[in-house]
């Protein structure tokens, strides 16, 4: 028998931890934990009857990077699904809507992101012309999405989304030629992957599969003949990755203002490196007209 083996959560038994709720004693996990007025404290001794004086917001299940669990878990990724199709439905319906929104880093003189379109970084991840592309994308979405949406909360789930999505964009505008034009949602659902494995890594869940997934998303990016664009899932792995770290990492021994700070502080540092590459490569692309 092992038994130096670390206990698993009493509600998740694949999950080992070293806490242990402060009334029954019985190990949990992050996701499980609820702050008391000494260490913490299991769900079901809060709902019998906690004793420490908090509000019911503070006695809530949590999620592992601090917010209170939702509702709907998985709202947020049922709302990006919803607007990647309703703008793939528009677009349809009105083709030339895609040349407005597409990701182009400049076509001669005429429009493109150095010519000061800078929206377009953020609209081309919303954008799919083929069925079998908006259907893989969003399939994705929904298996790697939905579960990390409720690990991370929906605020810090949108913006791993959304920051890799600019994350993908930046890349693509860096290392593609500027008149390749570039679309679809596969830089933020890299982004989501990369996220993802930084979960899997904090909560020292089995990585195995997770990783074979990954390879093999990998491989098929590089595929030739499959006409993706590795740098938007490049960029979007590494981009998802880094925020997640930003959100995972810090512990509840910093205090709460202290993980605030470092969890948003590293939003903002990586779209501040995201600004700088746009202004670097739009000065560079300038001065060859």
């Amino acid at each position: 028998m092992d038994t130096d083996r670390i206990p698993g959560c009493y509600r998740h038994p694949d999950r080992e931890t070293g806490i242990s709720c402060t009334r029954c004693e019985r190990p949990i996990c992050p996701e499980c934990m609820i702050s008391a007025s000494v260490g913490f404290q299991c769900p079901e001794c809060v709902r019998s009857g906690s004793g420490t004086g908090h509000g019911a917001a503070a006695n809530a299940p949590r999620t592992i990077a601090g917010g209170v669990v939702a509702a709907d878990p998985h709202l947020v990724t049922k709302i990006l699904i919803g607007i990647n199709v309703a703008v793939f439905l528009l677009v349809t319906a009105v083709p030339s809507l895609d040349s407005d929104l597409v990701m182009l880093g400049r076509y001669g003189d005429q429009f493109g992101v150095s010519t000061g379109e800078y929206y377009r970084l953020l609209t081309s991840p919303f954008l799919h012309v083929e069925w079998w592309h908006i259907f893989s994308n969003m399939l994705g979405l929904w298996f790697i999405g939905g579960p990390l949406e409720q690990e991370l909360g929906r605020a810090r789930y949108l913006t791993v989304y959304l920051l890799s999505a600019l994350g993908g964009s930046v890349a693509v505008y860096l290392l593609t030629e500027p008149t390749v034009p570039t679309l679809g949602a596969s830089g933020a659902v890299f982004g989501l992957l990369g996220a993802t494995v930084v979960l899997f890594r904090r909560m020292r869940y089995e990585m195995r599969p997770l990783i074979t997934m990954a390879v093999l998303m990998l491989v098929l990016t590089f595929m030739p003949g499959l006409n993706v664009s590795w740098q938007a899932h490049i960029g979007g792995l590494i981009t998802g990755g880094l925020v997640a770290a930003g959100f995972l990492w810090p512990t509840k021994d910093m205090g709460a203002r202290n993980r605030t700070l470092v969890q948003w502080g590293t939003c903002v540092a990586v779209f501040l490196l995201a600004t700088a590459l746009i202004v670097v490569r739009t000065a560079e692309l300038s001065a060859l007209t």
